[in-house]
């Protein structure tokens, strides 16, 4: 496959280990909730490590430019959607760290509604001509999304050793009260950002102007 250079078989697989995590993410226990933090915290680094080879080799490549955002919708997604099944019902045992216990259907559309956009828009450009790669408030927001991810996970990690062995008041009280803050600020910046970058992102496409739009001949 043309383009398929070492970033890129590290993009595919972090679609692979996205399969993964979700699954693991659904199954009670610390055991298996811990092996989807490690899982999915493999697959956010994979994302720093495949783009820094990309820029540093000077691999990058229309195919990376494509593969890389749809890993990262692939992983967002898989984890997105069992976060708020959990939280709906599937895990009743602890609520979720948010005001009132459950991942908001509002937050889960509006940053999915803005990656469809984007998908949508990115290959819409593409057939026109011209590939968009991911901004750096694209980069920002979506760093926002993976601690508030890494954070949900563990929050079910940690409930479930909790249980497990009984802890309550001390220490474990005063860890609970830190964790659902920091998943409750960093989800918040998360929202902020993925409004924003949305608006950077149209803005500055409008300044490539028509004859940027329509970028160089395939």
């Amino acid at each position: 496959m043309r383009g398929l250079n070492l970033p890129n078989l590290i993009t595919l697989g972090r679609i692979g280990l996205a399969l993964v995590v979700g699954p693991l993410l659904l199954v009670e226990g610390f055991g298996p909730r811990l092996a989807a933090f490690v899982v999915f915290l493999v697959a956010a680094l994979s994302d720093l490590w495949d783009g820094h080879l990309a820029r540093t080799r000077k691999l990058i490549t229309d195919l990376g430019k494509l593969l890389d955002p749809l890993a990262d919708k692939l992983l967002l997604a898989a984890t997105f959607v069992p976060l708020y099944l959990l939280s709906h019902g599937a895990e009743p045992r602890y609520g979720f760290p948010w005001p009132g216990g459950r991942f908001p259907l509002w937050i889960v559309l509006v940053i999915f509604g803005r990656e469809a956009f984007i998908t949508a828009f990115r290959s819409w450009s593409a057939r026109r001509g011209l590939v968009i790669a991911a901004g750096q408030s694209g980069k920002y927001k979506a760093v926002c999304q993976n601690i508030f991810i890494g954070a949900a996970i563990l929050w079910y990690a940690f409930h479930d050793l909790a249980i497990d062995k009984g802890w309550s008041g001390g220490f474990w009280a005063g860890w609970e009260k830190f964790h659902y803050g920091f998943t409750v600020v960093v989800l918040a910046a998360a929202v902020l950002l993925t409004v924003y970058s949305l608006a950077v992102y149209m803005v500055e496409y409008r300044a490539l102007g028509p004859a940027g739009r329509r970028g160089a001949p395939s």
